[in-house]
C-alpha cells in the first residue's frame, strides 16, 4: 500500500523535478522511481557511511538520504546529481516521503491503531468504524497483558515476545516505554482467567529462560469487543500497581483477583491514615515487632487456626495463645474473633498501601 502511495507522489512530482529520483526499500529494491523502467530493480551500490548521517551524501553520481524509524532503516531516497540542487531536492524529498509514510502508518497501520485504542487516543464511537476500515474483527474476545521489565532492554524483550506470538494480524505487541510492553492477545470464545494466567506464566518463564530477564505481568479482563481494549489496559495497569503493593512476591497479577486490595488502592491517603488512628487507639501498628507480625501473618494464612499456626511456627500452643493475648493488650483487637481479625487484616493492608506511596492511575 505504501509503495503505491510513493509511486503516485513520484509520478505527480516528476514533471516538476527534472532529474531522475526514487525510493529504495530496506532490502535495496527500487520500489518507486520517476524512471518506471527501474522499478523493481536492485540498487547495486550505496555509500557505506550513509547510516552515520541524516544529511544527503553524494556517491556515484547521485545524492542519497535515509528515512529511519527508531534507528531502523525504512527507505532510501536518491536523486541524480552531485550538486547543491541535488542536495536540496534530496532533503525535500526525504522530508516529504517521511511525512507521507507517517501519515500512512497512522491511518492504515493496525498496530498503531491498537496502540491508540488502548491509550484512549481514539473516540469510543470511532473505534469500531476504524477497525472495520482496517479489516479487524470487532467482536472477538481479547485480553490486554501489561509486561514490565526492570532492565532497560525493551527491544530484546519485544523480539522475544514477538517470537512467542507471531500472528501479527491477531496478536499485537506494543512498546509503551522503556520498561513496559503491552500484549493484546486474541482469545477463544469462553476464555477464562486460568487461560490468561497460563499465557502470563509462559511469558515470565520464557523471558527468564531465554533472556535472563525478570518480568512482571498485569492481566486485564477479557473484552468482548475491540472498544473494550482501553478498559482492559487500564485494568492491567491497576493489577500491576496494586499487586506490587499487596503481593510483592508475585510475578503475575490479575485484576479479577485483586480483591479488597483494589478497594483500598482507590481510597484517599488521608482517609487511610484516619482509619489506622481509629483502629489502633492504644498503640500504633509500628509498635509490633517482627516476631509478632510473623505470628499474625501465619495466623491469617491458617484461617485463625491456633493449632496449625503453632505447628508451623514450631512453638507450643500456649506460647501462641500468649502472643495473641499480648497483641490484644497492645491493639485492643482479639484476632481469634472474626470481626477483629478482619479489621486487623484490612489495617495491615492499609499500612502497606501508605508505606508504598503508590502512583494513582
Amino acid at each position: 500500500m505504501s509503495n503505491r502511495l510513493f509511486k503516485s507522489v513520484i509520478y505527480q512530482m516528476k514533471e516538476v523535478v527534472s532529474r531522475e529520483f526514487g525510493v529504495v526499500d530496506a532490502r535495496g529494491t527500487i520500489i518507486a522511481c520517476s524512471n518506471i523502467e527501474k522499478e523493481g530493480q536492485q540498487m547495486q551500490q550505496v555509500p557505506a557511511n550513509l547510516q552515520d548521517t541524516y544529511k544527503p551524501i553524494f556517491f556515484n553520481g547521485c545524492a542519497y538520504q535515509l528515512i529511519k524509524k527508531k534507528n531502523r532503516v525504512e527507505y532510501l531516497i536518491f536523486i541524480a546529481g552531485e550538486d547543491e540542487t541535488a542536495e536540496k531536492y534530496c532533503s525535500l524529498l526525504a522530508i516529504s516521503f517521511s511525512n507521507i509514510k507517517q501519515y500512512y502508518d497512522e491511518k492504515y497501520d493496525k498496530g498503531n491503531f491498537i496502540k491508540n485504542t488502548i491509550l484512549d487516543n481514539i473516540l469510543p464511537g470511532d473505534v469500531s468504524i476504524k477497525a472495520k476500515e482496517l479489516h479487524l474483527q470487532t467482536n472477538i474476545p481479547r485480553v490486554v497483558f501489561l509486561i514490565r521489565v526492570l532492565e532497560n532492554n525493551n527491544f530484546h524483550v519485544h523480539d522475544i515476545i514477538q517470537n512467542m506470538f507471531p500472528a501479527k494480524n491477531k496478536d499485537f505487541i506494543i512498546a509503551v516505554d522503556e520498561q513496559n510492553i503491552v500484549l493484546v492477545k486474541e482469545m477463544k470464545k469462553g476464555a477464562q482467567l486460568k487461560d490468561s494466567e497460563k499465557i502470563s506464566r509462559s511469558i515470565v518463564d520464557t523471558l527468564n529462560t531465554e533472556g535472563l530477564i525478570k518480568a512482571y505481568v498485569g492481566i486485564g479482563t477479557v473484552g468482548e469487543n475491540i472498544s473494550d481494549l482501553a478498559k482492559s489496559y487500564k485494568e492491567a495497569q491497576v493489577a500491576m500497581e496494586v499487586g506490587k503493593v499487596f503481593d510483592t512476591e508475585k510475578y503475575i497479577m490479575s485484576y479479577q483477583n485483586l480483591g479488597i486490595g483494589r478497594l483500598i488502592y482507590q481510597l484517599p491517603t488521608t482517609l487511610c491514615e484516619l482509619f489506622l488512628k481509629e483502629v489502633f487507639q492504644k498503640k500504633s501498628i509500628d509498635a509490633l515487632d517482627s516476631e509478632t507480625i510473623l505470628t499474625i501473618q501465619k495466623f491469617f494464612e491458617n484461617n485463625l487456626n491456633v493449632s496449625e499456626t503453632s505447628r508451623q511456627l514450631y512453638v507450643h500452643r500456649n506460647t501462641l495463645v500468649y502472643r495473641l493475648d499480648k497483641i490484644q493488650k497492645l491493639t485492643g483487637l482479639d484476632l481469634r474473633t472474626f470481626d477483629d481479625a478482619i479489621i486487623f487484616k484490612v489495617a495491615m493492608m492499609v499500612k502497606k498501601y501508605l508505606d508504598s506511596s503508590p502512583m494513582k492511575i
